[in-house]
């Protein structure tokens, strides 16, 4: 059974603390070991990733066969029916419109003191896409991690994705087509991350790399940052409804569902003003779960992770929706925008009744990518930021190092850096001399 809790109850904070601090995910610890995977890769390069790929896909593959070949991509994508080809077309063409509105712009100015300063942006040379296989194909993945890229100018996308036992999605590889991308290895897994990062005779390496994966990922992720970028370490996935009356509590149940049926893991929470309604949502999830083909993930979910909280009013629930710092949260209210202002800390706000989550997953625009286990409360979803760097510029006038170089002199003498303050003031030595205003 889900927890039920109700804010008017003496006991609530215990159980809503008890309900935030509890671990989702699995304990098993697997950085040892990723660290040799890791090692080995380093060591052997393609001789390690194909002799792991035998071990973990059962796939037995020469390194020149790792890549995916321009025949091999057409045959596939090929076969993707009309209608599904539609769908991810469309989905493309909006997350790629989202997406180039997103882009920042170069700066410069000249300051008072005639110091000319700015900014400009430039994309990394190069990134890696990992795209989990295995139990599911997600092409959604591809065109959220692809595309925003792509708008920023990255030179090299390269994609991995497992292939357990041969089994390629064509989605996945049309998703690839769509983003403009051929570069893609059937690699996964903790190898897939050390090739990417470290580089082998067939796969050369990324400065960034992106996307989801299970916990040999994760940890593979947080071992090679460093050495490249990363985007974030995703834990389990989680949606936050908030809702008052009148609501149709099939639409919610459905909703909190959908988030359920990702993993056991997954966490669907409700926060409703009317105890009726919350107790008209949890018959419906009842009645609904087991209609799902996956109703066995959803209802380990449901059961271990599902939260039901009756609060007394919307302010109440703002107020709790930013203690939780959902990744995603759904305003099912009256006026969701009023909501949303108060709502400060989600990875991607959906507002109304007629915007549930699920379509931000493929075809809204905004990126699916977004911070889980409360980190919506320092950090944000993928964007075409995360493919770009900013680097600052500064340019000073004679006039301008005599106005402001004096000031770099007495910080550079009080933190004990001589060499600091001599470099500017060798300068200043030589304007005095010169008269220069």
């Amino acid at each position: 059974m889900p927890i039920t809790l109700k804010t008017v109850d003496p006991d609530f904070e215990a159980g809503f603390v008890r309900m935030l601090s509890a671990k989702r995910e699995g304990a098993t610890d697997v950085n040892d070991s990723v660290a040799a995977i890791i090692a080995d890769v380093r060591a052997r390069g393609d001789a390690a990733l194909c002799e792991l790929t035998a071990r973990f896909d059962r796939l037995d593959l020469p390194a020149d066969r790792l890549r995916f070949s321009a025949a091999e991509i057409a045959e596939q994508t090929a076969l993707v029916p009309a209608e599904d080809r539609a769908a991810l077309t469309l989905a493309a063409e909006r997350i790629r419109a989202y997406h180039a509105r997103q882009m920042p712009e170069d700066v410069s100015w000249t300051d008072p003191e005639g110091a000319t300063l700015g900014w400009r942006w430039t994309p990394v040379s190069a990134a890696g896409l990992y795209v989990p296989g295995g139990q599911a194909a997600y092409p959604s993945s591809v065109l959220m991690n692809a595309i925003p890229a792509r708008v920023a100018g990255v030179e090299r996308l390269v994609i991995c994705v497992p292939t357990p036992d041969g089994a390629v999605s064509p989605l996945v590889l049309l998703a690839a087509q769509l983003s403009g991308i051929d570069e893609i290895y059937r690699v996964g897994g903790a190898q897939a991350i050390a090739a990417l990062a470290y580089g082998t005779a067939t796969i050369a390496p990324v400065d960034k790399i992106t996307g989801p994966g299970n916990a040999y990922v994760a940890a593979a992720k947080r071992q090679v940052f460093g050495r490249v970028g990363i985007d974030m370490i995703a834990g389990p996935s989680e949606v936050l409804v908030i809702a008052e009356g009148p609501q149709n509590p099939e639409w919610l149940a459905l909703d909190l569902l959908a988030q359920a049926e990702h993993d056991a893991d997954a966490q669907s929470i409700l926060i409703a003003t009317d105890e009726a309604l919350a107790h008209a949502v949890a018959g419906a999830v009842d009645r609904l779960l087991p209609t799902l083909p996956r109703a066995e993930i959803a209802g380990a979910s449901w059961r271990d992770h599902g939260t039901i909280i009756v609060a007394r009013d919307l302010d109440e629930a703002a107020d709790l929706s930013n203690r939780i710092a959902p990744e995603h949260l759904e305003l099912c209210v009256e006026n969701p925008e009023a909501l949303a202002a108060r709502c400060v800390h989600a990875g991607a706000i959906f507002l109304g009744a007629h915007t549930p989550e699920a379509v931000g997953d493929y075809v809204s625009g905004p990126n699916h990518v977004l911070p889980t286990a409360r980190s919506a409360r320092f950090s944000s979803g993928l964007s075409v930021l995360d493919f770009l760097k900013r680097t600052t510029l500064a340019r000073l006038t004679p006039g301008a190092l005599a106005r402001i170089g004096p000031a770099a002199v007495r910080l550079a003498s009080a933190e004990g850096l001589h060499a600091h303050g001599a470099s500017v003031e060798a300068r200043l030595a030589m304007l005095n001399d010169r008269g220069t205003e």
